[in-house]
């Protein structure tokens, strides 16, 4: 029956559809480099907003967390559904994209029917349409339009193959919006007048058609879950009317042989298979499919995790290797300006700090930037491929043996790139208990930040070679980090499961497997870019203000015996020279001496701030004398009174372990802080991980001394 519906004179665009439907390819391919990424507002849920004009008319495209159905389980779902909704009256959307998986159909268009019925302009983009050709499955696409009545775009993003027509197609429906031939779910007249009185009560809170409402109806009805949600935010006052309504729609539901537990559901998979039998065919065939024979090896429960090792020190062998010019460059291109502001700006306190102070900080860390663009670059292509969720499926088992789910596989992974997504991303753990611990254990896993210490330390110290000619010493090293991390977070998960959240139930995890992919390098290229924009615009301010910070505190106060003095008795003299002599009978057990001590310190704002300092330090020490790099300068520092080297190999070592296990971030802290609404789990955070830091390195280099192993 013809509906009538306001329909937003605006141009927002929403994406929607379930995970591993390739949503963000469509968004990708949609938006090309138009994209700003921010957090909701009050919540740390990433914000994807893009935009694309046909015939000069621009459209901004929301890319919202995936999500299965309208019933929101988790908080990127709870996102999506008010902004689906318009909850916050912030977002009014002319059309919604609905990305559809063409293989996988029955599960995917149960969202794409709670979609219809909001009365909303609507688009089906049948995304990897190919993938579902191999398999045999034919659909016939003009029968869908017409089930729908909705245009139905056939697509493969990754290939962006269709995307003109659907940017037309959208431009076309918010241009001259008509949704009063658009279908719904069919509700029997029998169950409609069963329910009528409570959606009449139901209507009372809400301005929507009355398509919508009868649909939200249903579904208090027919969910627990909704209806403790619903009942949340109305009045008070009228919670017993509304469960004295509920019940007497139950009851009148079951009175006409229809049970009103996942009534909606059983509705909608009634529609969805009829449609399916129209107008889907699928081939049979005995044949396994490629996915299915490479999977019986990747995820082969001892063969799958020998494999994951050795995917991943290949890349860390790559990640050597390969950035081994570009890093030469940089360390050239930075000497190269030092010298030019030399030559420009007169001695004094100005060219030194620009020089010694902002030059050397900076070039520091842009030295090492190659690896980390590299590591972003291989982990990004294993996602595109499909391969991580494999690893997120392999390590499942390992997750349930200390009292976790796979849910916490995908933030902790996460938290490879960066603790705070991937403390964020345990949103989607439904279970406190699970994503507390989730949180409690992220910053274990050595993030991009821990990677130029690594670089720069084993660069100086580990000894070139390789272990029997094929991973060399240095790769293998960093790979010992990375595992180092993993375990000590296996541990105290064991400990927390054990000591701290034993009481609380732990939650099921059920993951799907795309098939595998050939990765999409321009989308891979457009990561690239965004990391190193957000490296530049965050992590530049950071280690910017502190090495400036940091050459002042190096090279003042000025003393009357400066004259007289060597460079390394006049640092020692410095602010920064005395702060680090305060703390250096605590760390010297460690191996650490007063240099280290201070990074330590002004590591905590940002870890990789640690090698800016070190490279202050080295260049106001070294500033009338001939230096190398930083590598050489920490390689060859001596005793002023012994003339014996600082820095061992060992040290090396016992430096690395503590900054795997230290939580040396600022930002890790906040985003802690404001995940788990309380200063009692960061403080504890902070606590155990440095005191598991702290005694991990002195065993290390103790016990190391007293072999003799890398002294």
């Amino acid at each position: 029956m013809p509906v009538t519906s306001v329909i937003p004179k605006t141009n927002n665009i929403a994406l929607v559809g379930n995970p591993n439907t390739g949503k963000t390819s469509v968004f990708n391919a949609l938006t090309g480099l138009r994209q700003k990424v921010a957090n909701y507002p009050g919540v740390t849920v990433e914000k994807k907003t893009g935009s694309f004009s046909v015939n000069s008319t621009t459209f901004t495209v929301y890319d919202l967390p995936g999500l299965y159905s309208l019933i929101p389980k988790s908080l990127d779902d709870k996102i999506s559904t008010e902004i689906i909704y318009n909850h916050n009256n912030d977002v009014e959307l002319s059309c919604i994209v609905v990305v559809v998986d063409a293989a996988n159909l029955s599960r995917n268009l149960y969202l794409f029917t709670q979609i219809l019925d909001l009365q909303i302009p609507v688009v089906m983009a049948l995304n990897m349409i190919d993938v579902a050709d191999k398999k045999g499955i034919k659909i016939d696409i003009e029968g869908f339009k017409k089930e729908f009545n909705i245009p139905v775009i056939p697509l493969i993003a990754s290939k962006r193959s269709g995307l003109a027509e659907l940017k037309n197609t959208i431009s076309d429906l918010v241009t001259n919006p008509d949704i009063s031939q658009q279908k719904y779910m069919p509700i029997p007249d029998e169950i409609t007048k069963c329910i009528g009185d409570f959606r009449n009560f139901v209507k009372n809170g809400f301005c929507e058609s009355e398509v919508s409402l009868t649909a939200r109806s249903l579904r208090i009805i027919s969910s627990d879950h909704v209806l403790q949600d619903w009942i949340d935010k109305i009045d008070n006052t009228k919670i017993d009317e509304a469960q004295q309504s509920l019940a007497k729609a139950r009851k009148r539901l079951l009175e006409s042989n229809q049970h009103w537990s996942m009534l909606e559901t059983k509705l909608r998979y009634q529609w969805i298979d009829e449609v399916l039998n129209t107008y889907v065919h699928t081939s049979k065939t005995d044949k396994q499919s490629l996915s299915d024979r490479i999977d019986k090896i990747l995820t082969h429960k001892v063969g799958g995790l020998f494999i994951f090792f050795i995917v991943f020190a290949m890349i860390f062998q790559a990640i050597f290797s390969w950035a081994e010019l570009p890093m030469a460059l940089i360390e050239d291109g930075t000497n190269w300006l030092g010298q030019m502001v030399t030559q420009l700006i007169p001695a004094g306190a100005l060219q030194d700090m620009i020089v010694d102070g902002a030059i050397a900080g900076v070039g520091s860390i842009l030295v090492f930037l190659p690896q980390i663009l590299f590591l972003f670059f291989f982990l990004s292509i294993l996602e595109d491929t499909g391969y991580m969720a494999r690893v997120a499926f392999m390590l499942d088992r390992v997750m349930n043996s200390i009292g976790l789910s796979g849910r916490s596989v995908i933030p902790l992974l996460s938290s490879f790139a960066c603790a705070v997504p991937g403390i964020m991303a345990s949103r989607t753990i439904q279970n406190w208990r699970d994503r507390l611990v989730t949180i409690m254990i992220s910053p274990f896993m050595s993030c991009s930040a821990r990677l130029p210490v690594y670089v720069l330390l084993i660069g100086a110290f580990i000894p070139k070679g390789s272990f029997l000619g094929i991973v060399s010493y240095s790769a293998l090293t960093l790979l010992a980090m990375y595992t180092l991390g993993i375990v000590a977070a296996i541990l105290v998960a064991l400990v927390f499961k054990k000591f701290i959240v034993r009481t609380m139930p732990s939650s099921s995890f059920v993951l799907e497997l795309p098939a595998y992919h050939r990765p999409n390098l321009r989308y891979t290229f457009l990561q690239l870019l965004e990391r190193i924009k957000i490296f530049v615009t965050d992590a530049g301010k950071i280690i910017l203000a502190m090495s400036i910070v940091l050459w002042f505190m190096a090279s003042y106060p000025k003393s009357d015996e400066s004259d007289t003095s060597n460079s390394s008795q006049k640092i020692e003299q410095s602010y920064a020279g005395k702060i680090g002599k305060f703390i250096e009978p605590a760390i010297k057990p460690l191996g650490f001496d007063w240099k280290i001590g201070v990074g330590l310190l002004t590591s905590f704002a940002a870890r990789e701030v640690m090698v800016s300092t070190l490279a202050t330090i080295y260049n106001v020490e070294g500033a009338d004398e001939t230096s190398g790099s930083l590598k050489e300068s920490l390689k060859n520092d001596r005793d002023p009174v012994t003339g014996e080297l600082l820095y061992s190999p060992l040290t090396a070592i016992s430096l690395m372990v503590f900054f795997v296990l230290a939580c040396q971030c600022m930002a890790t802290v906040a985003i802690v802080k404001r995940e788990t609404n309380s200063w009692r789990w960061p403080i504890t955070m902070i606590a155990y991980m440095t005191g598991l830091a702290y005694l991990a390195s002195l065993l290390t280099f103790q016990i190391g001394s007293y072999l003799g192993i890398g002294v």
